[in-house]
């Protein structure tokens, strides 16, 4: 068998005081495309991710409030719509996973009381009784 041997060469400094000659990688010959100049606000790839974060953010928070509030009015039409939210805010990634997660559990939360409503009294209403007090 013969020994393997590298075809790379070698950095390592030589006896002399000249520096190491760098390798360097054959120009290429094919055309390339000309760059477009660096815009100081960022590219349009940079500047549509920010809004989608942005967006993404803003559907969470909705869906927490729209939770928050779905709690003591119009259940049947907030809750699904902060589970809608929250889901579209997750699936874009936001950086308030935590707010789409609680604005879930909330739009949950108020699917329950919409049920328990409906069960207590036939009516999806709240109602205070102020003459047993």
């Amino acid at each position: 068998m013969t020994p393997l041997t590298s075809t790379r060469p070698t950095t390592e400094p030589t006896a002399s005081t000249e520096p190491a000659a760098s390798v360097q990688p054959a120009a290429s010959t094919e055309p390339t495309a000309p760059t477009a100049p660096a815009s100081p606000r960022g590219g349009r790839s940079q500047r549509l991710a920010a809004r989608v974060r942005r967006d993404a953010d803003d559907m969470a928070v909705a869906s927490f409030v729209l939770g928050l509030t779905g709690l003591l009015v119009f259940n049947l039409v907030l809750g699904p719509t902060a589970l809608v939210l929250g889901g579209l805010a997750l699936l874009k990634r936001t950086t308030r996973r935590g707010r789409a997660l609680l604005g879930m559990g909330l739009g949950v939360a108020d699917l329950l009381v919409l049920g328990l409503l409906l069960n207590a009294n036939d009516t999806a209403m709240w109602t205070l009784n102020f003459a047993t007090w």
